[in-house]
């Protein structure tokens, strides 16, 4: 229907012709569609055409599509560096959402968590952003109870808080067990082009392996390198 609007102004027979869709049905769905401000009916007339909510959110793709072409490199060559997969996320709201992920050849891999959106208490993404917030904002976020994933999810707010000053000190994080038990990850922020904080790089696998032993600082370098670089491309644009 959007497709159909986007080559002009169309009445509701039209659209509805042009999608195979009984008129009451097209009628009803741009109501809806109005209502969201997707579509609006030209002034005066009964026709309907894009709206502006539809320029807002196509605003809102085209900076993560360049996000995840700048950061890709860096991402393969972080995977192959370490050995585990590695990944890239943003954030929405108090929400990370995880939007690509370079797997490595090993025969145990973590899944591909592309697409998921996890709490940021839970996960060392999530505490790289909580870390670089406003204070008001994390002072809102604490506010409410936390869910607990394992037994070592961070629910307490002053053992979270600890936690946080220990990124914004180190640059980055290891969280162990947090979200699923048997997996560790070690993240780092993204910086762009007005120094916010608004993209993180990390790295997880398999407790059993992840991190080798002795390999944590290092490891942890190494993701700060990356994410410092990606960085460095998304302020070049």
């Amino acid at each position: 229907m959007l497709s159909a609007l986007a080559d002009g102004p169309l009445g509701v027979t039209e659209v509805a012709a042009r999608v195979d869709l009984p008129k009451s049905t097209a009628a009803r769905l741009l109501a809806s569609l109005a209502r969201e401000g997707a579509v609006e009916q030209v002034p005066g007339e009964t026709r309907y055409r894009l709206g502006a909510r539809i320029v807002s959110l196509s605003a809102g793709v085209a900076p993560t599509r360049n996000l995840v072409a700048l950061a890709r490199p860096g991402l393969v060559e972080l995977a192959s560096a370490v050995g585990e997969a590695a990944g890239l996320s943003v954030l929405d709201g108090f929400v990370v959402h995880y939007i690509d992920q370079v797997d490595t050849a090993q025969q145990v891999l973590v899944r591909d968590w592309t697409g998921s959106r996890l709490p940021v208490h839970a996960v060392a993404s999530g505490q790289v952003f909580l870390a670089h917030m406003a204070p008001t904002a994390v002072d809102r976020f604490l506010s409410e109870p936390l869910e607990r994933f394992t037994p070592r999810t961070l629910v307490e707010p002053a053992a979270l808080r600890e936690r946080l000053r220990r990124v914004q000190l180190d640059g980055y994080v290891w969280g162990r067990d947090e979200f699923a038990e048997g997996i560790n990850s070690v993240a780092a922020p993204i910086a762009d082009a007005a120094g916010t904080v608004s993209a993180a790089v990390h790295v997880h696998g398999p407790a059993y392996r992840f991190p080798k032993a002795g390999a944590e600082t290092e490891t942890a370098q190494r993701v700060l390198v990356a994410a410092a670089r990606i960085s460095s491309r998304l302020r070049q644009g």
